[in-house]
C-alpha cells in the first residue's frame, strides 16, 4: 500500500490492489466496465498507474491515471472542502463599557454584517479596573448594546463574567 501525505490516506496502486475484479475507468474518464485485475493491469500504459479510487464499492472502482496527478487533484479537493467548512466561524465583536454611542453603532453595523453572513457572533464587553466589580452596571451596558441591534437574533449563551469582562454569543434567528 502507498501512503500519501494527505491525511495519511492509504491508496492502493498497481500490484497492491487485491480485488479480483475491478470497475475500470480510463484516463479520459470513459468507463471500461468490470474487468479482472490482470486485464486492468495490462491496460496500463507507461507513465500511468492503476489507482483504486473507491475500495468500498462492489466491485471496487479503479482509474487509470498518473498517481502524481491523482494526489494533486485530491489535495485540491480537500483544500476546497476545508475552505467551505470555514464559512461558519465564530466572529467576535469587542466593546467597552464607556464607549460613545457612535462607536457602538459602528460595532452594531459590523455585528449585523456577521449575522447576515450566517456567522455566530461573540460579544465581548471589556471592563477596566473597578468596573469589573460592578457587575450589575456592566450587565446594563451590555443590555443597552443589545437593544441597539435591529436584526432579529437568538442568544446562544447568556452573559457570563470572566477574566476581563463579560461575554455572550448570539446567532441570527
Amino acid at each position: 500500500m502507498k501512503k500519501n501525505n494527505i491525511n495519511c490516506i492509504i491508496t492502493r496502486i498497481n500490484g497492491q490492489i487485491t480485488s479480483p475484479e475491478l470497475r475500470v475507468v480510463d484516463e479520459n474518464g470513459k468507463n471500461l466496465g468490470v474487468l479482472k485485475r490482470e486485464e486492468a493491469l495490462a491496460l496500463v500504459k507507461p507513465g500511468l498507474d492503476l489507482i483504486e479510487i473507491a475500495p468500498g464499492a462492489k466491485p471496487p472502482v479503479a482509474r487509470i491515471m498518473s498517481f502524481d496527478k491523482y494526489r494533486y487533484e485530491k489535495s485540491k479537493q480537500e483544500k476546497k472542502e476545508r475552505q467551505a467548512q470555514k464559512g461558519t466561524n465564530l466572529k467576535q465583536v469587542q466593546i467597552t463599557a464607556r464607549a460613545a454611542a457612535h462607536d457602538l453603532m459602528v460595532k452594531v453595523r459590523q455585528l449585523e454584517k456577521f449575522l447576515e453572513e450566517g456567522h455566530p457572533v461573540e460579544i465581548n464587553l471589556f471592563l477596566k479596573g473597578r468596573e469589573k466589580y460592578n457587575k450589575e452596571w456592566a450587565r446594563q451596558k451590555l443590555d443597552q448594546f443589545l437593544t441597539m441591534i435591529p436584526a432579529e437574533y437568538k442568544r446562544l449563551t447568556e452573559p457570563r463574567f470572566g477574566g476581563r469582562g463579560m461575554t455572550m454569543q448570539i446567532v441570527k434567528k
